[in-house]
């Protein structure tokens, strides 16, 4: 089998699959299928539909694995435009870790972002509440949780607005637009590979930025 390795940037409101399971609605729903034409490729990880950025997508197994099972913390990287202004307090709350439902998130990479940063548009933008500000987190994990961002700023007090990936380890999604994909470079490829040798029973933390 010649492995794929597609780097994909999703949309708002885009389901990160490739069929619309509930076919019964009267609106059809956009899926990756309406934007990547390969066949027997799937997600590594998720993104949640009212979510962007950046996704890849592999028909290799193994791979798939290891870089979604957080058991081998490959971070992801978020920015994350929430209700008001978090001070520093609230920060190292995101830092050490929150209970969300039934589990305690990892601790994690937050910093406030100096100001917005320059990304594409959403379609359609977000809510705009004049009397009420916003700010822009930059948060790094090491889990993928469902819907774990989000519920990570609601338990601080701190509701997302806005939630786009940024990165996923090294990779970044500077070249792409809202919809467009490509094949990863022979050098973005060599780390991704790396990670099919050695021993995987104790992997190390890839915690980067």
């Amino acid at each position: 089998m010649v492995h794929k390795y597609i780097l994909f940037y999703k949309p708002y409101n885009v389901l990160c699959q490739f069929t619309d399971e509930n076919q019964s609605r009267e609106t059809t729903r956009q899926t990756l299928k309406d934007y990547i034409p390969i066949p027997e490729i799937y997600p590594v990880g998720r993104l949640d539909r009212d979510s962007e950025g950046l996704l890849l997508l592999t028909n290799d197994g193994k791979l798939q694995h290891l870089l979604s099972d957080r058991r081998y913390k490959h971070p992801r990287t978020y920015w994350v435009q929430v209700e008001r202004i978090p001070g520093e307090i609230v920060l190292d709350q995101l830092r050490q870790g929150v209970k969300v439902q039934d589990y305690q998130t990892r601790p994690a990479l937050v910093q406030l972002l100096p100001s917005e940063p320059t990304l594409p548009p959403r379609n359609p933008p977000i809510r705009f509440r004049q009397n009420v500000p916003t700010a822009w987190l930059e948060m790094t994990l090491t889990e993928g949780r469902n819907r774990q961002v989000r519920r990570m700023t609601a338990a601080v007090g701190y509701p997302t607005l806005r939630l786009v990936r940024v990165a996923i380890a090294h990779l970044r999604w500077q070249d792409l637009a809202p919809g467009e994909w490509r094949n990863l470079t022979a050098e973005e490829l060599k780390p991704l590979l790396r990670l099919h040798q050695g021993n995987q029973r104790q992997p190390k933390s890839k915690f980067s930025v």
